[in-house]
């Protein structure tokens, strides 16, 4: 049935596809019908600092509607400010839907809330409330100004989006698992996951600032752990294990600006906010009970090796393509 949590569906699938990579922002997703109830556009919060899955659903409008300038605007403040007089009316009696009610507060970019009321939407349906006090109230605002505004579509699910935000606001670490897979399950074995898994995977170490990794991966792989798929800075670096004796020629002790840490507990990560930890079946089985998330990225082809064995209870949160790969989000239950 196509109702309003068909459509909510699609903008939480959006936005689990930028998960991480909004850190300490929440993923939001956004989707516009028009007047008539025609899908228009669909889009996502990509980064922090960059515009809200509201501006940037309404600038891919614009843009499919015909603008040709609205998206080589990259500064969010410039780009709200030229849709306010650049939007010829288009979204009167439109409705648009996210995943997290729109902010009420001015950030790297004005409210949402605002935009929403200024460019005539006469519907928003919203997923879940802004946990935040100082952006929440834009929900209010707009009932206020006489749009109808339906709340607590699918709001469980858009609530697991926010997870990572919630441990930001509570100054708490937030740790996920990453792993890569053939399709039997083989994680051993060298390079597994596609180009395009991997650019995302430097993409999520950009934004970390912890990464930890089992000490006999260090050994066996000699792996660099760096970005250099997309330029960014590299994380720091804890190598978990019992033994400190290891090959200091191996690359990742020779990238620059980072520190590197052998210890053979997890305690350090009480020091750092947003942690991805790499490996294997040890180490999904040692950070279990330290990971808010496990991601899996499944490969197309099949191997020999060392197949992955899941003894705990993992609940699939979302899942989409990379590339040939499959990316898929998990918790534990």
């Amino acid at each position: 049935m196509v109702d309003d949590a068909f459509y909510m569906q699609l903008c939480i699938d959006e936005a689990w596809k930028y998960q991480g990579l909004t850190y300490p922002n929440p993923a939001v997703g956004a989707l516009i019908l028009d007047q008539h109830e025609k899908l228009i556009a669909i889009d996502a919060h990509h980064e922090a600092g960059s515009a809200h899955a509201e501006l940037n659903v309404i600038t891919k409008a614009l843009t499919l509607l015909g603008d040709t300038k609205v998206s080589k605007i990259k500064n969010p403040i410039e780009k709200h400010q030229y849709v306010l007089k650049h939007h010829h009316n288009y979204f009167l009696g439109a409705t648009i839907y996210v995943t997290l009610e729109p902010c009420n507060h001015t950030g790297s970019t004005p409210p949402c809330s605002l935009l929403v009321k200024e460019l005539g939407f006469k519907k928003i349906v919203i997923g879940t409330m802004d946990p935040n006090p100082k952006a929440s109230g834009g929900a209010s605002i707009l009932k206020n100004s006489g749009v109808n505004v339906s709340e607590g579509v699918l709001q469980k699910e858009c609530e697991l989006l926010l997870e990572p935000f919630k441990k930001w606001q509570t100054g708490d670490p937030y740790l996920f698992f990453k792993l890569a897979k053939t399709q039997n399950g083989v994680y051993s074995g060298g390079i597994i996951s596609s180009l395009e898994s991997r650019t995302l995977v430097h993409k999520l170490r950009e934004k970390i600032d912890l990464l930890i990794i089992g000490g006999n991966t260090v050994r066996v792989d000699r792996p660099t752990l760096d970005c250099r798929l997309t330029g960014g800075k590299a994380p720091d670096i804890l190598i978990y294990s019992q033994s400190k004796i290891f090959d200091f020629e191996i690359p990742l002790f020779k990238v620059k600006n980072r520190k590197v840490f052998i210890e053979d507990t997890l305690e350090r990560v009480k020091q750092y906010k947003f942690i991805m930890i790499e490996g294997g079946q040890s180490m999904l089985e040692a950070s279990l009970s330290y990971t808010d998330h496990q991601l899996f990225f499944t490969a197309s082809h099949m191997q020999k090796g060392d197949v992955l064995q899941i003894d705990t209870n993992l609940q699939s949160l979302h899942s989409h393509q990379v590339g040939v790969d499959k990316l898929e989000w998990f918790k534990k239950i």
